[in-house]
Parts: C-alpha cells; structure tokens; sequence
C-alpha cells in the first residue's frame, strides 16, 4: 500500500511545481507551464552549479540547452544546408536547391539573452529550413558569440560583420542573391541586434546594397524602463520574468549581478540622472507611444532620487547600439520597412510597440502583427513537442508577410 501513496505524493508534488495560474486568454497553457517548469529546473541546475564552483550559471544552463537541441547540418531535397562562416562568424546556410535565381535573402539572429542558444538548435534549423523552402530564399542562421565569455558590443559586432559580409558583392554571387530582395530579421535579443543593425547600415552612406526589410520578433529594445504597462502585467509569466530579463540586460552588458534589485526598481533612471535628458526619456514615454488599451491601469515608476552612478557603471544602457529604442528619428528614417511581432503576455510587448510608433513617426512602413493570446518565445514553439496554436500561426504570418514584402 505505500506505493500508491508514494505515487500519489509524487504527482502531487509534480503538479504543484509545474502548475502557475496563467492569464485565460493564453494560448495552450498547459504546454507553456510544462515548457516552463523544464526551463525553471535548469535555471536551477545553472544556479546550484555556479554556487558549487562547478562552472558559470549560464554556461552550465547553455551546454545543457546543446545537448538537448543543437542539431548537425543536414540536407533535404528541397533544401541545402551547410555550416560556414560570414565576415568571420559561424552561419548556418540554407539555400534551396530548385526554384527561381537569383533568390531573395534572408540573415537572422537568434534569440536567448544574448547568452543562450545557437542558430544550430532544433527550432531555429526548423524556422529557418521552412523559410527557405516557402520563400525560394537562402536564409544564413548567425552564431554570434555569447555572455558571458563575450559581453556589449561583441555580440552587436558579430551581427554587423556577419550582416555587412552578407550584403556583400562576393557572397550574393555565391549564393545567386538578388541585391534587391534582402531582409535582416531575429527573435527576442536576436530582433535587439537585428534592429540596431538596419539602424547602422540604414545610416552607412558608403554601402551601396542595404536591407529592403526589417522583420522583428518580439525584439527587447530598451533597459530603462523595467515598468512598463507589459514589464507590470507579465512579470510573472513565463517563461521570460521580467527579473530574467533583468539578468540578462546584466550579463550582456558585463555588469555586477548586484544591480538587479536597482535595474527593476528603476533606480537607475532616476530624474536625478544627469545623462538621461529629457528627450531621451520621451523616446520611451510610453503613456504617448503607447494606445490606450495597452496602457490600462498602469502608472510610470518614476524615482526623484536613485543611483545615478549605475549608468556610469554601465554604460550600455545609454547605447543606442544595444538600446534601439534609444535611436534618433533621423537614424529611424533611414531604416527599411519593418515588421514588429508582439505578444499580449510577454514583457517586452511595449519595447516592439513603442518601436512600432516611433518608426512610424519616422516616416516608415511598418507592419505590427500583435498577438492577443501570445507569450514570449511562442514562435520558435512551432514544433514537436513543444508546439502551440499561436507559435504555428504567428510563424506562418511571419513568413507570409516576408514573401509579400521581399
């Protein structure tokens, strides 16, 4: 008889782990809370190995990610794929074998806090593969390097090598790349260096073949403001909490851990920080940026006094580089057309929104397809096991949009 019970406690125990009260309105919450309970445990496993001396958290958590997800090269009829180099940064190519030439081009960075994951890893082999074959177009999945071996603006120059290296005479000749028909695009930290690479190649006057179009995923733009309507809102929904995003703006920007507390309580944007001008603040005045339905209920959090020091500690969170919501009108100006991918329960919606409205003030096309029953990573959750009903939907009006506007 002690079996049963045995088992009944374990299930208990289980259920009471994986279970989270999530928002109604969410898409497939059982899978976002068993996607979720799995990350949470490595997050653990990387913080019990880091307190051990065993290794870094984050190196612990990433080899982890490796062994489960990363993939060889392999072909298919329809598609070539290959492992290379671009402007000396570790690609995955695919490039379909029939079709059209030349064909459209696509250059893509993956998300993962700038610190986890790989262009090699299952899903993004998957995305990737699948927008090559729908589109007819070669699309080079970027390996850039990550924290915390590589912190600002490594990770940045990596995209922008790579991104220059593909827009380049000699490779859109090895590849039969129409000059013309070319897209820079990425998810989460991958959509960060994605936008602030159309932003530096949109204001290169001496490049004479530039992106047709910007495609952002859920992109995180800023780190000023950890208050947010959507930071307020979702900052206990998985499976990226806003003291998550918190770590990673730190371990990108090869700052202390400590400042964590400091960062989300807004203390370090204080109005007694001297380099936080007001024009400055009004590139993320959400309660202007941002429609009223988004805004709901929510107040700023404002601190009169703080630690005006942390912005001289860390001086990326004033770069434009790494924040490009940051980013001067006239640079927006000479961006490509864009697509902004948002979701309803994920913290950084109000990054991709506001970014959507200062675009558009700048005088660009955009395209904002917002998710209501979305949560943040659901795209690259379009697959066996982990796939969701807006992860499929969400990929396939990502793809459709970049075949009608590549």
């Amino acid at each position: 008889m002690r079996f049963p019970w045995f088992g009944t406690l374990l299930l208990s125990v289980t259920a009471y782990y994986i279970y989270l009260p999530l928002p109604s309105s969410v898409s497939d919450p059982w899978k976002l809370m068993l996607l979720d309970a799995l990350f949470r445990g490595f997050i653990k496993m990387g913080d019990m190995g880091h307190v051990l001396g065993v290794c870094h958290r984050v190196r612990m958590l990433n080899m982890v990610v490796s062994k489960l997800e990363v993939t060889e090269a392999h072909s298919s009829p329809a598609v070539n794929v290959t492992d290379s180099l671009l402007g000396g940064v570790p690609v995955r190519v695919f490039q379909p074998t029939g079709g059209q030439k030349p064909k459209r081009g696509v250059v893509y960075f993956h998300g993962g806090g700038w610190a986890l994951g790989s262009g090699r890893m299952r899903s993004y082999d998957l995305l990737c593969r699948g927008m090559a074959e729908k589109l007819d177009a070669v699309v080079m999945s970027v390996d850039y390097r990550l924290a915390p071996d590589s912190v600002f603006p490594d990770q940045y120059h990596d995209a922008l090598a790579a991104s220059r290296a593909f827009l380049s005479g000699p490779v859109l000749e090895r590849y039969n790349i129409n000059p013309d028909r070319l897209c820079v695009s990425g998810d989460s930290a991958g959509g960060n260096l994605a936008a602030a690479v159309a932003q530096e190649i949109g204001s290169n006057d001496s490049m004479s073949v530039k992106f047709k179009a910007q495609a952002l995923i859920y992109p995180v733009l800023q780190a000023l403001d950890f208050h947010t309507p959507s930071y307020q809102q979702n900052q206990a929904v998985p499976i990226l909490y806003r003291h998550l995003m918190a770590r990673f703006w730190l371990h990108y920007l090869g700052a202390d851990m400590s400042l964590a507390p400091l960062l989300l309580a807004n203390n370090h944007s204080s109005l007694d920080e001297p380099s936080i001008t007001p024009e400055t603040r009004s590139k993320l005045d959400w309660n202007a940026l941002l429609p009223p339905q988004r805004i709901k209920h929510y107040r700023p959090v404002v601190m009169e006094t703080g630690s005006p020091s942390i912005v001289e500690k860390v001086p990326g969170l004033m770069d434009v580089r790494a924040a490009p919501l940051l980013a001067e009108n006239s640079v927006l100006a000479k961006t490509p057309r864009a697509y902004v991918m948002t979701c309803e329960f994920d913290v950084l919606r109000d990054d991709g929104l506001m970014y959507v409205r200062r675009l558009q003030d700048s005088g660009i096309e955009v395209t904002s397809d917002h998710y209501e029953d979305g949560f943040h990573g659901c795209m690259v959750f379009s697959f066996w096991p982990v796939q969701s009903v807006v992860g499929q939907r969400s990929m396939d009006n990502y793809i459709h949009w970049l075949d009608q506007n590549l």
